[in-house]
């Protein structure tokens, strides 16, 4: 989109990453709700399963009866649901000016993929980045919580709620020692890219992650004054 003054603006893109059950999904929704009561367009989205063929993949990536796929047709399968989505939902978003948020994109393929499941990590980046048309988030969130015992527990709990448990669970199935080395991909992620990386408690309240949230958000060039619930 352009400007009065003919200048091109671009939407900005903030990725929020994370554990099974560390609260992205509500930091996403309460992030968007903000922006859109500060007057800014916020496009949600998620990977796997931010355009049609993406939930098609994503049925197939979560369901826990496909509890055999070998890792490297599941990397692939990632990489195809993130190039549809970067060229479908994404980039024209930005283009049109929107802020886009989206729950996980392609540090979540290194750190469980690669850290995860100790495929090549020097190869997932290079082939994320081409899926992804070398896009990278303006900012990214990484809700780190070092008790990821407590993060499958209450991943479940949310799936008992919601009716996905059984459906959406197959990474919940992974033992502990899988999910620690996805702590620690991230963490090893957020320490080589200081300036893109925002490390936030997973552990504190809600509402206290949010304003954390907020001012990580401040920090970008255009950002509006955000409150909690504005």
């Amino acid at each position: 989109m352009r400007s009065g003054r003919g200048v091109d603006v671009r939407g900005l893109f903030i990725s929020i990453e994370g554990t099974e059950g560390t609260g992205k999904s509500t930091q996403v929704r309460l992030l968007a709700d903000d922006l859109r009561a500060a007057g800014r367009r916020a496009l949600v989205s998620r990977e796997p399963g931010g355009t049609a063929f993406g939930r098609t993949l994503r049925g197939m990536l979560l369901d826990p009866a496909a509890a055999t796929i070998a890792p490297w047709a599941e990397l692939f399968l990632y990489l195809a649901d993130r190039a549809q989505h970067v060229r479908e939902v994404i980039l024209p978003a930005l283009e049109r000016g929107e802020w886009v948020i989206c729950d996980r994109f392609s540090d979540a393929t290194v750190a469980y993929q690669g850290y995860g499941r100790g495929l090549d990590v020097a190869f997932i980046g290079d082939a994320s980045d081409r899926a992804a048309a070398g896009l990278v988030p303006d900012l990214t969130l990484l809700m780190d919580f070092e008790d990821v015992a407590e993060g499958i527990g209450r991943a479940r709990r949310r799936q008992q709620e919601d009716g996905s448990a059984g459906v959406e669970d197959r990474f919940e199935c992974e033992d502990l020692a899988f999910h620690r080395r996805v702590r620690d991909g991230y963490r090893l992620l957020a320490a080589a890219e200081p300036r893109r990386f925002r490390l936030l408690p997973a552990h504190l309240a809600s509402e206290e992650v949010h304003r954390l949230v907020l001012d990580a958000v401040a920090c970008l060039p255009g950002a509006p004054a955000l409150a909690p619930g504005a």
